[in-house]
């Protein structure tokens, strides 16, 4: 059954009574207006999903949502964000991505705002009365007509993650820069990195290949920017290959522009603790943008899934997920390794996280989905290596609190929680780099190793 059959037959439940003390409800069913029918869930819906819908507006009591926490209307007609939505006093989550959204007003704020979407729209323009949402953690912003962020955003001391790829920014704010939470920024796609994000047509060294040599196979997995497909790829008469394939959604996505993604991807150059394409692909009968690359071995997995609705910025690991110290050790070396060559390569990875790692029981690790990825302003290099260093300090610290450890290890894995306090210290400038931070990785490696061959 579709998502529209479903959405359909939530749609009759709800009419019918039947749906009666819901925390969620998904309706995406073409919708022209609010179903009043809604208000019957008033003492219980938490999250309420009209996506995919043809909404211009929401009604001036949504407010009877008592309990109402998050609210998606993505991919609807809205032309500005309800101003209803800053009363509404549980409401921390809005989504209204791929709108016409060019307006919002300060009232539209609710006052617990934690995440906020508005991707794909057509804002030039914030209010100042952003840098008073204290609770923001997630702003997403990609794919608008921005050319600046309100000054009064310097006081969002919370947060974390910051989307304003695919803008009009002359420049990066400069308080943007000490902000001491924000560890997950992308920015490609603006006129002050335009040129870099040109390399991409200008790589000679990248293999095009044709959309008619692939035969694809089966889905591997989606992300925000696009789908992995398994697939064949003919690349002579005896040679066929099985590789990956990634397919581009749109010409946005929730982190920017795929010429971006796939700029960062054709100049990283090879690392063994990175993901690598094979190509470009070209020829697609829809003039898709996409990816080949080769196939990953089925033994990795990835580390974490996404954050939830509830974690906001924060990766979901199973709860009884644990690693031995050197199996954690030897992801948090690898991924900082990989990370210190891309900012030797002027990229910064902006996505440093848990589910965009795979890895396998021996502790090989891979950091790939280059979505979020940018280049690094010369300006700006050392303070955006240190943003990235509070990403993976988030990164250092899940291994940590889930390493299984002996007391004679102690010693090692606290020298690990002494580096994780360093790269998540409040004060951008002072949080070590990654050349610094491979190096005490490395010396924790070779002590370790060496207390094993004097026992």
């Amino acid at each position: 059954m579709t998502h529209t059959a479903l959405d359909n037959n939530n749609l009759a439940l709800l009419r019918a009574g039947k749906l009666a003390g819901a925390k969620r409800l998904d309706l995406s069913c073409g919708l022209h207006q609010f179903p009043t029918e809604i208000y019957d869930l008033a003492e219980t819906l938490e999250v309420l999903n009209l996506s995919g819908n043809n909404l211009s507006s929401l009604p001036n009591d949504l407010t009877r949502l008592t309990k109402l926490k998050v609210l998606f209307c993505s991919e609807n007609q809205f032309t500005h964000v309800p101003e209803i939505l800053g009363q509404c006093p549980e409401l921390s989550m809005l989504g209204f991505k791929s709108n016409k959204i060019s307006t919002l007003a300060a009232e539209a704020l609710p006052s617990k705002l934690r995440w906020l979407i508005l991707t794909d729209n057509q804002l030039d323009l914030l209010p100042a009365s952003l840098g008073q949402c204290s609770y923001l953690q997630k702003l997403m912003l990609a794919g608008n007509k921005l050319t600046q962020l309100p000054d009064e955003m310097a006081a969002c001391e919370n947060l974390e993650l910051l989307r304003i790829s695919a803008n009009r920014f002359a420049s990066l704010p400069e308080w943007l820069l000490q902000l001491p939470r924000l560890a997950w920024l992308a920015f490609a796609g603006n006129p002050f990195c335009s040129s870099n994000d040109a390399t991409l047509s200008t790589n000679q060294q990248i293999s095009k290949i044709d959309w008619a040599n692939l035969k694809l196979q089966q889905k591997l997995g989606e992300g925000a920017s696009g789908v992995i497909y398994q697939a064949q790829w003919q690349r002579s008469a005896d040679d066929s290959p099985t590789v990956a394939v990634k397919l581009f959604k749109g010409t946005v996505t929730s982190d920017g522009l795929p010429q971006s993604e796939m700029a960062a991807c054709t100049n990283a150059g090879s690392h063994p603790h990175l993901t690598s394409i094979a190509g470009i692909l070209s020829g697609h009968p829809d003039n898709v943008n996409g990816l080949v690359m080769p196939l990953i071995d089925s033994s990795f997995n990835n580390l974490a899934n996404p954050p939830s609705l509830a974690s906001c910025t924060r990766d979901i690991y199973p709860n009884d997920k644990q690693f031995s110290l050197t199996h954690a050790l030897n992801i948090a070396l690898g991924i900082a390794s990989a990370i210190q060559h891309l900012h030797t390569k002027g990229i910064m990875h902006g996505d440093c996280y848990a589910h965009n790692i795979l890895h396998n029981d021996d502790g090989d690790c891979l950091l790939g989905d280059f979505g979020a990825a940018s280049f690094l302003p010369h300006e700006h290099s050392e303070a955006l290596q240190c943003i990235e260093t509070r990403a993976y300090a988030c990164l250092l610290e899940e291994l940590i609190n889930r390493c299984n450890v002996s007391k004679l290890s102690q010693t090692h894995l606290q020298a690990m929680r002494s580096l994780q306090n360093d790269c998540e210290q409040t004060e951008v400038a002072k949080r070590p780099k990654f050349v610094e931070i491979t190096q005490r990785l490395a010396t924790i490696k070779h002590n370790i190793s060496r207390d094993q061959n004097l026992s």
